[in-house]
């Protein structure tokens, strides 16, 4: 009798099973048909084989199948269900023709031993077979001894092929429920993978978005607070009028850009023309505070990728929205340069400046510029470059954004020309 710890197998080993139980009740019926013919006493007889089939029935329906996939306690139960069945059968030998089932204990004992002791009681078995027929005065023969030899080491053979073939099965199974585990794992750890990326890219896009509002929309709407400001001490019909003239026009251009932002397109400026005429278009709006704005360009540029051109101009932007709201700057003097692998903006006012270490980046004071620097610098540094600012109180500012040029395809920017000193409407 073996207990499994796990089920039993399906297929090939299943049938193995039932092929055993079937042979060792084939041996019985073959034995006690014999032994009646040849005069044993029937009840001696019934009584043997009753016991002997009983005790093989109770242990096989206890274990499932006689294997070695056993541990602990329960393997050694069934290692004294064979025993028992062994001792079972010796006592049943007073019908010599049952020694037949000694097969069936050589199967067994290389299911439910290990192989040392099942070599111990299959050579037990063997010397009560060859035994027998001389007790039984029965002459000895060679082939008594051989036969029952050969047929021991067939059925201990096949037992033990069948020990392997269970194992390896076992092996397969817990093989394949690993696979599986760690496909499932796998998986999941993809899942989650993919959500982290999907909720990284979606704070980059409100980031890159939050930014693109303030340098855009923010500021459009502070110049329109500015103008209708301005406007509450002018008398003159026709002045009132260009006041009205020049908030309709802040008002269209934040209506554009705000299209722009929902269909993810470069800035309006940025469309038709490159990055110099923007800059000069930014420079011009100056004039309504009474700011005069200059553009240098110090070297012929190409068109630059178009992120590059939108950092640049976002940092202008947002630059001299400052300049406009708090400098008190009379000039702004912009510098587009730099070379083929970085290309350099600067812009210096002569303003009332501010102390660069006491603005906090974490506040979105868009008054002292916190924010809005704070949103340059990671808008810059998002294309590999940097911002750099100089400034003190009652000494201007000079803010220097500088970007390298991906090694991309660039076409000419017909809009950047050198100029020394040209002014916004040249």
């Amino acid at each position: 009798m073996t207990t499994t710890a796990t089920p039993p197998p399906t297929g090939p080993l299943r049938s193995l099973t039932r092929l055993q139980h079937v042979l060792f009740a084939a041996l019985v019926v073959v034995g006690t048909v014999q032994a009646w013919r040849t005069g044993t006493s029937r009840l001696p007889l019934l009584i043997a084989v009753v016991a002997l089939g009983g005790w093989y029935a109770a242990g096989a329906r206890l274990s499932g199948h006689p294997r070695a996939r056993v541990g602990g306690g329960r393997r050694q139960t069934a290692r004294w269900w064979l025993l028992l069945l062994a001792l079972v059968w010796a006592a049943a030998l007073i019908a010599p023709a049952l020694v037949w089932v000694a097969f069936a204990l050589w199967m067994l004992a290389g299911h439910v031993l290990s192989l040392r002791w099942a070599i111990v009681f299959s050579v037990a078995v063997l010397l009560a077979v060859v035994l027998i027929p001389p007790l039984s005065g029965a002459p000895w023969t060679i082939a008594g001894v051989v036969g029952p030899s050969v047929g021991a080491l067939f059925a201990l053979g096949l037992s033990r092929g069948q020990v392997l073939l269970a194992r390896d099965a076992l092996e397969r199974s817990r093989l394949l429920q690993s696979l599986v585990a760690a496909q499932e794992e796998s998986t999941a750890l993809q899942t989650q993978l993919l959500q982290v990326q999907r909720e990284a890219g979606a704070l980059a896009e409100r980031s890159r978005l939050s930014r693109d509002i303030h340098d855009t929309l923010a500021q459009g709407f502070s110049s329109i607070v500015l103008l209708a400001r301005g406007s509450v001490g002018v008398s003159g019909e026709g002045e009132l009028r260009e006041v009205m003239r020049r908030i309709e026009r802040a008002a269209g251009d934040n209506l554009a850009e705000s299209r722009r932002i929902v269909a993810a397109l470069a800035p309006e400026s940025l469309s038709d023309s490159g990055l110099s005429v923007a800059l000069r278009r930014v420079l011009a709006d100056l004039e309504e505070a009474g700011i005069t704005g200059r553009l240098r360009v110090e070297r012929d540029h190409p068109r630059l990728p178009e992120e590059v051109e939108v950092g640049l101009l976002r940092t202008a932007q947002g630059a001299l929205a400052n300049v406009r709201a708090h400098s008190g700057a009379r000039t702004v003097v912009a510098t587009l340069s730099g070379s083929t692998a970085e290309v350099r903006l600067d812009i210096v006012d002569d303003g009332v400046g501010f102390d660069p270490t006491r603005v906090d980046a974490s506040t979105r004071d868009a008054v002292r510029g916190g924010y809005g620097l704070a949103g340059m610098r990671a808008r810059l540094r998002e294309l590999g470059g940097d911002l750099d600012i100089e400034s003190a109180r009652g000494q201007g500012c000079a803010i220097s954004a500088h970007v390298p040029i991906a090694a991309a395809a660039q076409v000419p920017d017909t809009g950047i020309r050198p100029d020394e000193a040209s002014g916004v409407g040249s």
